[in-house]
């Protein structure tokens, strides 16, 4: 039985969708350890898309089972209208997992995605913008300077040689400070990233007096969502995936994939960053307590970085061989 017409039905338009969807995916099962400083990485991830985001877009946020620190913030968050929408997922469904969910779900006839580690400088969407649409088949666009494998970009490369006004360089093309900049954010040693950078050519493009690096990065990146339509489901098999399967995705099926010649988007990793780890000044700074200086002296002494990182792998493995017996 029914009282009454649902007064919904008196509504005869409702608000589109903006044309971009911003993706947020946040991981932080605990405060302490690797994740100590992760719900501030994330507080600033979100400040600077708040602050330094022009132009029209919704904001998507999977949160892929936190703590509970960690979505009640998200909770608050949205409350007062800065979350578009929000999922809270019971349990860890793995990066591909949350990519299939939140990818597919978002509105937007333009997709940017970012991990929750990434830090946004101004004009980071627009830029992003102008070269999907610059490039008709551009399929995956990072919004800063980035190397990488190029094995999963042939085709890029391949469609730049058969276009007329299209110029292409490549060699040492990306300076070192910038390739070392991102790589230390990653993990990666000096020894490692030398011998990734030495080992790897850049690859630019030239088209209407405007410079791309070939290549793009799946920690932040924007696609249409046609393309993301194409290319999904990923395959979700453990808590980070084969994330690469996104890559070799857009790569197979004839998609550019393409970077900025600027800076407009940071890879921050897990410790905050010092002024002096941004490029430039940040319109947005990070909040670090005595505490957390002195863990970041700590950690940054590399005898004792080396004995934590032992005893770290000593107990994980204790622990994985008695689950096992």
């Amino acid at each position: 039985m029914r009282v009454g017409q649902n007064p919904i039905k008196s509504i005869e338009r409702i608000a589109p969708p903006a044309p971009v969807t911003v993706v947020v995916i946040s991981y932080i099962p605990f405060l302490g350890g690797y994740y100590a400083d992760s719900l501030e990485l994330l507080k600033l991830c979100l400040g600077s898309l708040w602050e330094n985001t022009e132009g029209e877009y919704d904001l998507m946020l999977f949160d892929n089972g936190s703590c509970s620190e960690v979505q009640n913030y998200l909770l608050a968050q949205q409350a007062e209208g800065r979350i578009q929408w929000l999922t809270l997922s019971e349990r860890n469904l793995g990066k591909a997992g949350a990519w299939n969910l939140a990818l597919a779900a978002a509105p937007g006839a333009f997709v940017a995605y970012a991990d929750s580690d990434v830090f946004f400088y101004p004009g980071w969407l627009q830029a992003s913008v102008e070269v999907l649409k610059a490039f008709p088949k551009a399929g995956m666009v990072t919004a800063m300077p980035i190397l990488t494998p190029e094995k999963y970009s042939t085709n890029t490369i391949k469609w730049a040689k058969k276009q007329r006004g299209i110029g292409m360089k490549r060699g040492e093309l990306l300076p070192w400070e910038n390739f070392w900049r991102h790589a230390r954010s990653l993990g990666d040693t000096e020894k490692q990233a030398r011998s990734f950078y030495s080992e790897n050519e850049s690859v630019k493009i030239s088209f209407r007096r405007k410079r791309y690096y070939v290549g793009a990065a799946h920690f932040q990146f924007m696609a249409p969502k046609s393309v993301l339509l194409d290319v999904l489901p990923i395959p979700a098999e453990r808590p980070m995936g084969r994330v690469r399967l996104l890559d070799e995705a857009i790569n197979t099926r004839g998609y550019l994939r393409l970077s900025t010649e600027t800076w407009f988007v940071q890879h921050l990793g897990n410790v905050l960053p010092t002024p002096g780890d941004f490029i430039g000044t940040p319109s947005v700074q990070p909040h670090v307590s005595k505490r957390r200086r002195n863990r970041r002296r700590i950690w940054g002494w590399a005898p004792s970085r080396r004995i934590l990182q032992w005893l770290h792998g000593w107990s994980f493995e204790r622990l994985h061989n008695n689950d096992l017996k």
